[in-house]
């Protein structure tokens, strides 16, 4: 026996923070050990490269093996190995100044706790009942035996280890025997260490022989020790990229759009792929795909707060060394680094899409419909973004031409300005269901935007807020004489009881609709202009449509949707209506409209150009354009 002990926490009380606390976590115990071997093999090999170490480095790969009879689950590595005084320093003496106030302070953030002591090797008292070390020095010193059954007593006495580096044996305990499975380590070293730069071996490869899987005598090695993204991007090809995507999202049925090769040495380290997938309608099932690496050790696939917001969109992978392993995520996102980092990517992301826009614009084109919603979601939630992303976004028009802002500006302003010099931006969101007001407008000599994205409703909004004198207007919101209102137009002379009675004529025949309004109104818009036209408000509408997206705005979910239902009073029909009406009592109004078979066929055929002609009023409708033919 060298030495018996008590590990240097003058309280035990270091162990039941480790149980209690990372449980719900206890799986990247793991990636503590196997990391800690690559970094004792890393060093080893950084001696050797500078003539401290003359021996020969052999087979450096650090292995993983499971023992199911002995409850043990081994972790081995051939790197410089500790010495009974190393052992002591590192592993024995957790006690730095003040370890006591710290661990009060931080007992209910466990991962701070490892962080701090820079030792992830005793996260794995977690898991286990009992826990060895078996190492030998590079030096020429004995070799070492250390256990530890999760309290501070220790022992440490000599082995008879002949090779050098060290072996984690940990003991599992009965509540985590899932550790004890190979399926369960293979996934968690795919997860964690699938590109760390040693080779990490687990068992045997196998092949299928006479009805089962059967070892082969080719070892299995988990990782990638040369990943993509630490190779030079001028040795690469297009195709080693999109590779690299099919090994990172092998479920993947697509091709990423393109993609940025990070790497920056000053004034932090930063190396990365970050891909632009082909971004479907739902934001929300497209996170997480960002792995974030220090040193080629897995940290986390949550980035929201490490990265802009709008960047979680993407996918792929950013490895810092000046991003720590194991600290909460609230201290990533106030760590100087990791912000400097965050606004880095920003501008290369700018960069590469401002890049693609200026040298191969038709490509840009043809990829546009599918980063649109990446780059306004940029614009929307970044400042920073929008001032550059103004000069290459895209508006398309419903003949699927595109536009840069100011190009579109500069095509509509002489024809869309109106009388109080504000430029009117009229716009759709389904081309068949708004196509009858598309073909006004462009027959008065307009041109009309698509927008059809999940964020358009509030794109629309902040464009109006940074352009000066904008104003975006959804072509069925008004009639298209007084979508751009360009001079004063005449009113139309009606009295009270008139009004009133046309009013209680037409909404008599309007269809009942769970949360909808109609309000009637009556315009002069000349005698060739249809004499029944439905719009929906523009503001009550814009509202509900947010408030879809923005929990906040739940209010305006719940108001009514809003419609005008406008009598164009110089049409023949509508003066024929106001003649017949105007001499009874509003009572009796409805009692009449229930007659008029063109009142309802005018009405109907407003419904219909809005597609709220449905059931049986839509049966009728064709009744009686039948019988009317």
């Amino acid at each position: 026996m060298i030495k018996e002990g008590q590990i240097g926490v003058t309280t035990g009380n270091i162990f039941p923070i480790i149980k209690k606390f990372l449980y719900s976590d206890h799986e990247i115990f793991l990636r503590e050990v196997v990391s800690n071997a690559v970094d004792a093999t890393q060093k080893l090999k950084t001696l050797s490269d500078v003539g401290e170490f003359k021996g020969e480095l052999g087979d450096l790969a650090v292995k993983v093996s499971i023992d199911k009879k002995a409850k043990t689950l081994t972790i081995s590595d051939r790197g410089i190995g500790m010495t009974a005084d190393e052992v002591d320093k590192y592993i024995n003496q957790i006690a730095l100044s003040s370890a006591n106030d710290f661990l009060d302070k931080y007992k209910d953030n466990a991962n701070a706790i490892i962080g701090h002591f820079g030792l992830g090797f005793y996260s794995t008292f977690m898991v286990a009942k009992k826990v060895e070390i078996v190492t030998k020095s590079y030096k020429d010193e004995p070799a070492l035996k250390w256990s530890c059954e999760g309290d501070p007593a220790y022992k440490m006495e000599e082995s008879d280890k002949t090779d050098r580096g060290t072996d984690i044996i940990i003991y599992i305990d009965e509540e985590n025997e899932e550790f004890l499975e190979n399926t369960k380590i293979e996934s968690l070293l795919n997860k964690y260490c699938k590109f760390l730069p040693v080779p990490i071996v687990f068992g045997k490869k196998q092949e299928w022989k006479d009805g089962k899987y059967v070892d082969t005598e080719e070892d299995n090695v988990i990782n990638d020790v040369n990943p993509l993204w630490k190779q030079k991007p001028a040795g690469l090809t297009d195709e080693d990229y999109r590779e690299f995507y099919r090994k990172l999202y092998p479920m993947s049925m697509d091709e990423p759009l393109f993609w940025i090769h990070l790497n920056v040495d000053y004034p932090f380290n930063l190396t990365g792929i970050l891909y632009f997938p082909k971004i479907k309608s739902n934001i929300e099932l497209q996170r997480n795909k960002i792995q974030l690496y220090s040193n080629q050790v897995f940290v986390t696939d949550s980035v929201e707060g490490i990265v802009p917001e709008f960047l979680t969109l993407l996918h792929g992978v950013l490895d810092s060394p000046d991003i720590p392993l194991n600290v909460s995520r609230s201290y990533l996102q106030s760590d100087n680094n990791v912000k400097k980092i965050s606004n880095h990517i920003t501008k290369k992301v700018a960069d590469k899409l401002e890049e693609i826009f200026k040298k191969e614009r038709t490509q840009f084109e043809e990829k546009w419909d599918s980063l649109k919603i990446f780059v306004e979601y940029g614009m929307l939630t970044e400042d920073r973004f929008y001032d550059r992303a103004s000069k290459f976004t895209l508006l398309k028009n419903t003949d699927g031409k595109y536009f840069t802002i100011e190009e579109y500006k500069t095509l509509i302003e002489s024809t869309q300005t109106d009388k109080n010099g504000t430029l009117v931006y009229l716009y759709a969101n389904n081309r068949e269901d708004q196509y009858s007001f598309i073909d006004a407008a462009k027959e008065k000599g307009y041109d009309v935007l698509m927008m059809d994205g999940q964020l358009d409703v509030h794109w629309v909004g902040l464009l109006e807020q940074k352009l000066e004198k904008t104003r975006f207007v959804r072509v069925d919101s008004n009639t298209v004489e007084h979508l751009i209102e360009k001079e004063e137009k005449t009113s139309v002379e009606l009295s009270d009881k008139e009004k009133e009675n046309l009013t209680e004529a037409v909404k008599s025949q309007l269809p009942k609709i769970d949360k909808t309004e109609f309000n009637v109104d009556f315009k002069s818009l000349g005698e060739s202009t249809r004499p029944v036209q439905i719009t929906q408000d523009e503001f009550s509408r814009r509202m509900k449509e947010m408030s879809a997206m923005q929990p906040g705005m739940a209010f305006y979910g719940e108001m009514p949707n809003m419609f005008q239902v406008i009598l164009n009073m110089d049409h023949p029909l509508a003066k024929q209506l106001l003649n017949d009406t105007k001499d009874i009592s509003k009572e009796n109004a409805a009692e009449f409209a229930s007659k008029d078979a063109k009142l309802k066929q005018i009405i109907d055929l407003a419904l219909l150009s809005n597609g709220m002609l449905k059931g049986e009023a839509l049966s009728n409708f064709i009744k009686r354009s039948v019988e009317m033919l």
